[in-house]
């Protein structure tokens, strides 16, 4: 595909509302005008990317009207989504360009002035985070290897108790570690690190096999409170 293959349909869906249409207007890739309405123009690729994206923001400064075009998304969904989001903050404009069976111009989005709303929860669980988790126990733009959270810690705090002392009851960890939720920890088992002891008081833990490879391998990253 030819980005110039895309410039008949994008000019035939320009023209259909009413814009003259006109290509490589001071290296502009499409300009249409329609009235006494501010320009709009529009940059062709063959796919989405970052040349495109700053190709645009260029374009902004002759025009707040100007439209990304691309041959539509394929593979992940989620792609599409941060595409639109991408160009959502930037103010720019997304066409979509299908060529066959027959061409089809497709409007994902019109250039429009962003602003941002600020997620509150999702705010207040950053900071809770940040709040509870001890120490700095991670490396930052570490991938492929697992995050050291709050919860982590306190669950490791747990284990390296029950290591230490053995089956004991969530109540008794929770006043010897500090950590509140020890009971909901052991009821939960995320990392299937503790067990119920049967035939025991209710609410008597013990560590698994997995519990104590845990310590083994993390004990160096239970912070002390």
């Amino acid at each position: 595909m030819y980005e110039t293959e895309l410039y008949a349909p994008v000019k035939a869906f320009l023209q259909a509302q009413g814009y003259e249409v006109k290509a490589e207007v001071k290296g502009c890739d499409v300009v249409a005008v329609r009235g006494g309405e501010a320009p709009l123009i529009v940059e062709l690729k063959t796919s989405f990317s970052l040349p495109l994206v700053l190709q645009g923001i260029e374009r902004q400064r002759l025009t707040d009207n100007v439209y990304l075009a691309v041959p539509p998304f394929s593979g992940r969904a989620a792609r599409r989504k941060e595409v639109l989001a991408l160009c959502r903050r930037l103010g720019l404009g997304l066409l979509t360009v299908r060529l066959q069976p027959t061409w089809f111009v497709e409007a994902l989005l019109d250039p429009a002035e962003y602003r941002s709303r600020k997620r509150k929860p999702a705010l207040a669980r950053l900071l809770r985070e940040f709040q509870q988790r001890v120490g700095d126990p991670n490396t930052g733009g570490a991938t492929r290897r697992k995050i050291m959270t709050a919860y982590r810690q306190d669950a490791l705090r747990c284990a390296g108790y029950l290591g230490d002392n053995g089956p004991s009851r969530a109540a008794a960890v929770a006043k010897a570690t500090g950590v509140a939720k020890a009971g909901q920890i052991f009821l939960k088992d995320h990392y299937g690190w503790f067990e119920r002891v049967a035939e025991t008081p209710r609410g008597t833990y013990h560590l698994t096999p997995k519990g104590r490879q845990a310590i083994t391998d993390l004990m160096e990253a239970i912070p002390q409170r």
